[in-house]
């Protein structure tokens, strides 16, 4: 007589829901996190009324089991909800199982225990939902609908019954991978213009979290060998748009009043993304994104070291088409000696602004003529006037209530009404990027002309630049108009000799279609020198197979035209009575090829010291689609750098140059 097979506890498993085109989609949390989370369940029990919080994926998210809730740490983001999970279900148009509620799991665990322990099958489970499950026997369970009483089921009702799971080991999914606990690197990765990042309009949370699932998995398959202690490569959006279109600054409302009610939808896009250049390009604005983008990534840098107190690794810094730009502008004006954050002396030399500081007498003409006027009822309640502003912090304008644009105005001001009111000429502060104005004679020297202020009209604004909290080991610049904004700010070249003050690292990654990415190196190398870019390898080791056949026949074809050169040198150097009389030294020299681009790289040890002498720029290879047209790519390719795989890893390879692991192919 064969012995029945005992009855199993249930293993549970962790659930989070996120919202996919406003459609619930359950995922699992991976194998560690879940582990967690379940040893906190059953330390606190199920009725606990103490709140316990789990920290999950990375450290990113925090869960809160009585509340059953998942909250994100570094950016702002819904809750989202967490279940303990034991049963599934799918209808036959479903693609992916969906976990039960944790009572109506329990109420099917119960059912599925007396079954299963007095092997009575086929009995029907009436639920709270008013469905009825079928228990088949232990393999088969299914879910049918309830029709009305009065009516008999449908056919197509009858015949579509959902399919049930019990237990995460009975469905195909995939549970991801755990993070490493150590974390040897950190990088925050700032977003360019609008609100989207990639074609897909995805936000910048979402593409980092794209960009930080590629590193990890090249982690593991090219760095990560055999009982290797590399940890991971932690990497933390950084949100600016957020604070500039907010409600504080205003700045929505008072472009929607100007604009036109054609097109809305193009207007729209237009509003959101292309007018953030021209608010980098406003003093008032670019101060607000270059305070935001220092205040936020200080802040998460502070946070981060709260919630990983033993991180000993560097910090890096990313930046995406305008992004970049910021990120250049405040690297290149860090002061070596800085220890803590806060903003440089104010350099403003801009005679109009000074003009205007100081032509008000009282508090109310210097609001209103900055149009500021709507915030004089607290600032009169409070009894301000315009010398007791003087005093005034930016904490004590937000004690009073006045929001973070405003505040952010009227502080800017008063800063430069009190520099005009010294009367004193500071010299203006130069970033030492040793660069030459197009407006100079081109027979000058290059030499530290003036970064912010050595032509009025043509160089960036007046910004009080904010000092980072850290010195970043590297930047890496994606999609990156830089090079194009130097040249219109009146730059010509960079002295080779600069580098920032505190990051020795800069590399200038683009895809060869991105029409918004400039090069760097021609700005430091000699004029007469054509050096390409630096192809960036493919991250499986090998060159593109589309490029290899295209440079191959680039090669025969060069071989050949040569050969034909040598032919016609040998016929057209016969001896002839001009020749032979006036003898070698009146025969006119036979032309030196042009070297090659690697025969230029050779020759040129070093290419400026911005990244230490090694080569800046590097380009991504077109995938073979691409080079079919490169004019219906342009915008995809400006957009891809956040799921380049090749990217990550020229990233990975900077972050691990001095790691004693060698990378692999695969």
């Amino acid at each position: 007589m064969t012995t029945a097979e005992p009855y199993e506890t249930i293993h549970y498993h962790w659930f989070y829901n996120q919202q996919v085109d406003s459609r619930d989609s359950w995922q699992p949390f991976s194998e560690d996190d879940s582990q967690r989370l379940e040893n906190a369940y059953t330390r606190v029990g199920k009725h606990g009324t103490e709140e316990v919080v789990v920290a999950t994926e990375g450290r990113r998210y925090d869960v809160r089991l009585r509340e059953r809730q998942r909250y994100a740490v570094y950016w702002e983001q819904t809750p989202t909800e967490v279940r303990r999970c034991s049963w599934f279900h799918k209808g036959s148009k479903d693609i992916n199982f969906s976990p039960y509620t944790e009572e109506l799991s329990e109420i099917l665990e119960d059912a599925y225990m007396i079954a299963f322990t007095l092997n009575e099958w086929k009995t029907n489970l009436e639920l709270p939902t008013g469905e009825t499950v079928i228990l088949h026997n232990p393999k088969l369970m299914t879910l049918h609908q309830n029709s009305c009483k009065d009516f008999p089921p449908s056919p197509s009702e009858r015949s579509q019954p959902r399919t049930l799971k019990r237990g995460i080991e009975s469905i195909s999914i995939e549970i991801p991978e755990g993070e490493p606990e150590v974390v040897d690197h950190l990088v925050f990765m700032v977003h360019g213009i609008g609100p989207a990042c990639d074609i897909r309009l995805r936000s910048i949370v979402h593409c980092v979290n794209e960009f930080r699932n590629a590193s990890n998995g090249l982690i593991n398959t090219h760095f990560r060998q055999g009982e290797s202690t590399i940890g991971r490569v932690e990497y933390l959006p950084v949100n600016w748009h957020r604070v500039l279109h907010g409600e504080t600054t205003g700045v929505d409302k008072d472009i929607e009043r100007i604009t036109l009610p054609s097109i809305s939808g193009l207007r729209q896009f237009s509003n959101d993304t292309v007018l953030d250049l021209f608010f980098y390009n406003s003093a008032t604005y670019g101060q607000t994104i270059v305070d935001t983008v220092a205040s936020e990534i200080n802040s998460l840098h502070s946070l981060f070291l709260q919630r990983h107190p033993s991180f000993t690794g560097y910090v890096s810094l990313a930046g995406h088409s305008l992004g970049s730009l910021i990120l250049f502008d405040l690297l290149t004006n860090q002061k070596i000696d800085s220890e803590t954050t806060g903003h440089d002396e104010l350099h403003d030399d801009d005679p109009k602004i000074a003009t205007a500081c100081c032509s008000f007498n009282t508090l109310e003409d210097a609001l209103r003529g900055q149009g500021l006027d709507e915030h004089l009822k607290i600032l009169n309640r409070e009894q301000v006037d315009l010398d007791s502003l003087m005093l005034c912090s930016e904490g004590d304008l937000k004690d009073i209530g006045i929001p973070l644009g405003p505040r952010k105005k009227i502080m800017n001001l008063v800063k430069k009404w009190k520099h005009s009111r010294a009367g004193s000429g500071h010299a203006a502060h130069s970033s030492g990027l040793g660069m030459r104005s197009t407006h100079e004679h081109q027979n000058t020297t290059t030499s530290a002309v003036d970064y912010q202020h050595f032509d009025v009209g043509i160089g960036q604004v007046s910004i009080d630049y904010p000092q980072f909290a850290f010195h970043p080991q590297a930047f890496f610049a994606l999609g990156s108009p830089i090079g194009m904004f130097l040249t219109v700010r009146g730059l010509k070249r960079v002295d080779p000799n600069y580098s920032f003050p505190t990051c020795k690292s800069f590399y200038n990654i683009f895809h060869p279609f991105d029409p918004v990415a400039y090069r760097i190196e021609p700005m430091i190398l000699p004029s007469d020198v054509n050096l390409p870019a630096m192809l960036m390898p493919h991250h499986k080791g090998r060159k593109r197979m589309h490029l290899e056949l295209k440079e191959g026949l680039t090669r025969v074809s060069s071989d050949f035209l040569g050969s034909l050169r040598m032919v016609w040198q040998s016929i057209s150097q016969v001896p002839t009575p001009a020749l032979a009389e006036g003898g070698l030294n009146s025969m006119s020299p036979i032309e030196e090829p042009e070297d090659s681009p690697m025969e230029q790289e050779e020759k040129i040890m070093k290419v400026g010291m911005l990244n230490r002498g090694r080569r800046i720029d590097y380009v991504l290879q077109e995938t073979p689609i691409e080079s079919f047209n490169e004019y219906l790519f342009a915008i995809q390719s400006h957009l891809c750098y956040w799921e380049s795989e090749d990217t990550a890893l020229l990233v990975l390879k900077e972050i691990y140059e001095d790691f004693p692991v060698a990378s692999s192919q695969s």
